[in-house]
């Protein structure tokens, strides 16, 4: 099958490379992709987001599945628009996809449907927050309703730190993603974990597990990013973590979104915090994530666009693939002012060629006169595989320091020294 993969990042460029090796993908796309989805097809210059070219171009080149990588495309509505042309969509459709694209939705969404969720506030005003933190008590997560491309979720200690930061997106900053409405929920302890859940339409199956690093720092310091690194399976969890996360979120899940008449056909990616009450939602996201994409791809077995043209037809072949590889482990490495600033970067090498069991996914870039000019913030992230988490860690890092060296200048590059490492499995 011919295949169009939507969206420019590391995210893009790994499903687009694990799809190339699955044996029903006889030609790949990418919109409009980067540095490495252009060496495995062609990359078409039409925005994530405008749904109208995408649609006229993919008919023009006899498009058989389209795979939506960015939550800004499902946003927009470019799943609606592929669907309503007659072309299979692995993605869902902009009104299921309000379960990531407003955090109020899907927190209603979740209280209506009896999903275990931390308890939360709206506010609209900045008076509305003081009057809520007032009689706050313990630590509060601040989310803005939208989409805010990572940036819109403070965790603070208690309410005044909380409110610190509503006075500046009430004030000259602005709310990230816009709109005036924020979340306040209660910040819960236990360890995070994510989970990921193919769907068709008719029915959610897991499909595999990630824990990833939002915090730019060491030691989870600094502040909160897109994701500095990741690694799969997650570890120190129950061994029937899927069938927990089956039972107590995605069959309340589905069960909601039949009532709601919202068949949801794509990957849910579901946030959760293991507490001593189970699983709680923080999120959930519609599509697969960054950097948890990029060392899920690697532990793919079977025909990985089978399986997503299968949920897409709307009858999940879950045989089709696994994810049941060897473990894997990504490490980001982002420009040295991220996330701060976002500092381009030119003339990098395109030699990432590196030994088997070690791949490096490209963020956003092109390709100029042979060189790779990046976009800045996270510009690579770097894969390995091993028998076990530790010595696909071990092969990982053998990989950042031979590519920072090799593919730019010395410093050029941010990342963290402890990604999968010290892992507490208690």
């Amino acid at each position: 099958m011919r295949i169009l993969v939507i969206g420019n990042g590391a995210r893009e460029d790994a499903l687009s490379w694990r799809l190339a090796q699955s044996p029903s993908c006889t030609a790949i796309f990418a919109s409009p992709g980067n540095a490495g989805t252009a060496s495995r097809g062609g990359n078409w210059p039409i925005a994530a987001t405008d749904g109208k070219a995408l649609v006229e171009r993919a008919q023009r080149e006899r498009i058989d599945l389209v795979v939506i990588g960015p939550e800004t495309a499902i946003a927009a509505g470019v799943s609606d628009r592929f669907r309503e042309a007659g072309i299979s969509t692995f993605g869902p459709s902009r009104s299921a996809g309000r379960l990531e694209s407003s955090k109020i939705y899907s927190k209603r969404f979740m209280e209506r449907h009896g999903i275990l969720t931390p308890r939360a506030r709206v506010v609209h005003t900045l008076a509305g927050a003081r009057k809520e933190l007032s009689e706050w008590r313990g630590g509060c997560v601040v989310k803005a309703d939208g989409l805010a491309a990572g940036k819109g979720v403070f965790v603070a200690a208690d309410a005044a730190a909380a409110l610190t930061t509503l006075e500046d997106w009430f004030g000259s900053s602005g709310i990230p993603g816009g709109g005036t409405n924020v979340l306040l929920e209660e910040r819960i302890e236990g360890r995070e974990v994510s989970v990921f859940a193919i769907g068709d339409g008719k029915r959610f199956v897991p499909i595999g597990t990630a824990c990833d690093y939002k915090r730019v720092g060491d030691g989870d310091t600094g502040p909160n990013t897109g994701g500095m690194g990741a690694y799969s399976p997650a570890l120190g969890f129950p061994g029937n973590l899927n069938e927990i996360v089956e039972h107590q979120v995605l069959r309340p899940v589905l069960h909601g979104l039949t009532e709601d008449r919202e068949p949801f056909v794509g990957v849910l990616y579901c946030g959760l915090m293991w507490t001593d009450e189970g699983p709680k939602v923080l999120e959930f996201n519609v599509r697969f994530g960054d950097p948890e994409t990029q060392v899920l791809m690697p532990r793919v077995r079977g025909d990985f666009a089978l399986l997503l043209k299968s949920a897409a037809d709307g009858a999940l072949d879950a045989t089709a693939a696994t994810f049941d590889g060897d473990p894997c482990v990504g490490v980001v490495l982002a420009t040295r002012e991220y996330p701060a600033v976002s500092t381009p970067l030119r003339d990098l090498s395109a030699d990432i060629v590196l030994p088997r069991g070690q791949v490096a996914f490209w963020g956003g870039s092109t390709i100029r006169n042979g060189a790779v000019d990046a976009s800045g913030g996270r510009v690579l992230t770097v894969t390995a595989t091993g028998a076990n988490v530790d010595a696909a860690r071990a092969k990982a890092y053998e990989a950042v320091t031979e590519l920072s060296r090799r593919i730019a200048k010395p410093d050029a590059f941010r990342y963290r020294t402890d990604i999968a490492g010290a892992l507490s499995l208690a």
